[in-house]
């Protein structure tokens, strides 16, 4: 097991694809697969399994994926100590949806002041050493660092109908709490908060969603409900396996 077959291990375990994991790291897809090869016989298992889209990744990878974050940003910062020139330690952030720009921006000011420096990268979706998302959205092997707690309020459009047509979102966690507080078939639905509140803007209809989302958006007006005592945590999920990163454990503690 050596530098260069982690770094195509990690590539392909955020890329999900091994097309896209060489284009990243700039390797040849053979050279890439080779590497991975000679990693599943060095650790005596598999780490991917290749589907017609992309490889899907295995419990024994998701656990070497910290691990092997740590174990090269450790050789990076000895090559950088050698070169003269001080490397930064890479520090991966997972933002799932429907997390306010507002919370989003505290966890980067957090980031961005961590002593020694880190190269901040954000991505998309269910990835990196660390998620910012909702605390339904927790792996059961995740710990939980709560943010913010968000209330649930009633999103509607300036010159919304008198009576409420339902914008629903049946894919969020949070949905069957909800569903006590609609009456009738929903007139739309949508698969994230942000966008039921574009139904709404456009003026489709009438939404329960957080308040802080409800808050940076320009085209509806929210307002408390009273028979409605629900809210939802946002914080940071992580592993244990993700505390051997520096930089997680520098970020815990400074949010």
């Amino acid at each position: 097991m050596d530098y260069r077959q982690l770094r195509a291990f990690i590539a392909v375990f955020e890329e999900r694809n091994i097309t896209a994991a060489a284009r990243s790291i700039h390797l040849s897809q053979p050279a890439l697969s080779g590497s991975i090869k000679a990693l599943e016989e060095a650790l005596g298992t598999t780490l991917f399994v290749r589907q017609a889209r992309g490889v899907a990744v295995t419990e024994d990878a998701r656990a070497l994926y910290p691990e092997a974050q740590r174990m090269v940003a450790d050789a990076n910062r000895l090559l950088g100590r050698f070169k003269g020139d001080r490397e930064r330690a890479p520090l991966q952030i997972g933002v799932e949806q429907d997390v306010s720009a507002a919370v989003l921006g505290k966890v980067v000011l957090a980031a961005a002041a961590l002593q020694p420096p880190v190269r901040l990268q954000l991505v998309t979706g269910c990835m990196g050493a660390v998620r910012l998302a909702s605390e339904e959205l927790r792996c059961e092997d995740e710990l939980f660092l709560p943010l913010h707690s968000d209330r649930f309020v009633l999103a509607t459009a300036p010159q919304a109908p008198a009576e409420a047509q339902w914008i629903t979102c049946p894919a969020q966690p949070s949905h069957q709490r909800l569903q006590p507080f609609y009456s009738g078939t929903p007139v739309a639905e949508a698969d994230s908060f942000a966008l039921a509140l574009e139904l709404v803007a456009a003026g489709l209809g009438t939404a329960i969603v957080p308040e802080s989302l409800a808050a940076e958006h320009r085209g509806v007006r929210s307002e408390p409900m009273p028979q409605l005592d629900l809210r939802r945590r946002i914080g940071l999920c992580y592993s244990a396996q993700a505390l051997a990163l520096e930089g997680v454990i520098q970020l815990r503690d400074a949010l």
